[in-house]
């Protein structure tokens, strides 16, 4: 049982100030009303982390709460949850009431203490999407204007399953991409093991015998050689602080407006790569927007929330384009196709879809018709860095033999 702190006020409007105890804060609530008290806020009191005696050999155990473990909250939990509010919101239930539903049948975590923040500010007043504003580490500013657009049109189920369809979408995107990356690494990760094994245990050896010898070694044993010895040196360890040092400086140069530009610019020039980023890219855009139009949030607001969201500062400067113009009475396929950003498949369909009023359903279209591209160019790609990464580390390999067994060859020429 916990204790909650309570404001209230009295039956003459007086503010009253007082402690609870109860298992959970609805129940707090209730406890407060029954004392003939409006209930203004009920919080339930933060107490320090202490030790208590464990199940075995009285063993003290130490309950610690770290904020950046506990405090986050994963799509995989967001995206059930809105599907389920959904549901729950359909079936007739008031939102509170759904929500405290869901919120015991949950663990306890993040999730579920904000959803317990959220029912008492909806229970005392506010509108969900204001509940939900206060928490926009959980709640992306997608998430908010949707949720604000379904409560003004008095379609907050619809909303919240286009939500969880979005959410579904976009996970299903990034676990393809995950996929088709496993592969690669795991080669690299061989490559970069053999070639450890090779440069400690294998060239020494071969050092060694070659010292004995007289004769001159091929540039390429040198080569090896140099190598294996320099990776002894302390210097050797510059190299992974290095590596981190460009890492940091490319995250940096990222978050800078003009470096950004540049950097997603590159992206999608690239060759291969470059045709799948744009496609996934413009799938994200459609999705999202789309998403927005149907949900009923203003053009104006859809297009500058998905210009936030969009993951690239290419297309998040076209839209920024595409919102002035549209502020000057243009329509959406123009300047899109001006920016140069979308490919042309892209502004005729949005073109379409203005002419006939069915903007929201062709930007699915696209969105739909990208991400199966988008499948196709991933499993492309794959098809092509298996044999790519092969032929690379037969080569590495090949080289590292052939240096190695020239000067074997030759004593052994020379012996005969």
């Amino acid at each position: 049982m916990s204790a909650f702190n309570y404001v209230a006020t009295d039956a003459r409007g007086k503010e009253v100030r007082g402690v609870v105890e109860a298992d959970t804060q609805a129940l707090a609530i209730n406890q407060v009303r029954e004392m003939k008290f409006f209930p203004l806020r009920v919080t339930e009191q933060k107490v320090r982390a202490k030790a208590r005696p464990g199940k075995k050999g009285g063993a003290m155990q130490m309950q610690i709460k770290i904020p950046f473990l506990t405090d986050r909250v994963s799509a995989k939990q967001l995206t059930p949850f809105t599907r389920q509010l959904s549901t729950l919101i359909d079936a007739g239930l008031p939102l509170v009431r759904s929500l405290g539903v869901l919120r015991n049948q949950m663990k306890p975590g993040a999730l579920r203490d904000i959803l317990g923040t959220v029912a008492q500010d909806v229970e005392g007043g506010s509108t969900f999407s204001e509940a939900l504003a206060k928490h926009p580490k959980v709640f992306s500013k997608l998430f908010i204007n949707m949720v604000r657009a379904g409560e003004v049109g008095g379609v907050l189920d619809t909303v919240l399953q286009r939500l969880a369809e979005f959410a579904e979408k976009n996970a299903a995107l990034r676990r393809k991409i995950k996929g088709a990356m496993v592969y690669p690494v795991v080669v690299v990760f061989v490559i970069m093991a053999v070639l450890a094994v090779i440069f400690r245990f294998v060239i020494p050896t071969f050092t060694q015998m070659f010292s004995e010898m007289e004769k001159e070694l091929p540039g390429a044993t040198t080569l090896l050689i140099d190598i294996s010895e320099f990776l002894k040196t302390k210097e050797a360890l510059l190299i992974p602080v290095v590596i981190m040092a460009v890492a940091i400086l490319f995250k940096a140069i990222k978050k800078t407006r003009k470096g950004g530009y540049a950097i997603d610019k590159v992206k999608t020039k690239l060759p291969v790569i470059g045709q799948l980023v744009q496609k996934m890219v413009v799938a994200r855009f459609s999705r999202t927007l789309g998403t927005l139009i149907a949900s009923g949030v203003p053009i104006l607001q859809a297009l500058a929330i998905t210009k936030e969201t969009a993951g690239n500062e290419v297309v998040a400067r076209a839209v920024a384009n595409v919102h002035d113009s549209i502020r000057e009475g243009e329509s959406i396929a123009g300047p899109l196709e001006q920016s140069g950003a979308f490919p042309p498949l892209v502004s005729n369909m949005i073109d379409v879809g203005e002419e006939t009023g069915n903007l929201d359903q062709m930007l699915m279209k696209v969105a739909d018709t990208y991400d199966d591209e988008v499948d196709v160019a991933v499993a492309g790609l794959t098809s092509i860095l298996e044999p790519v990464l092969i032929i690379f580390m037969g080569l590495i390999v090949g080289f590292i033999v052939i240096a190695l067994f020239i000067p074997l060859i030759g004593m052994a020429m020379h012996i005969a």
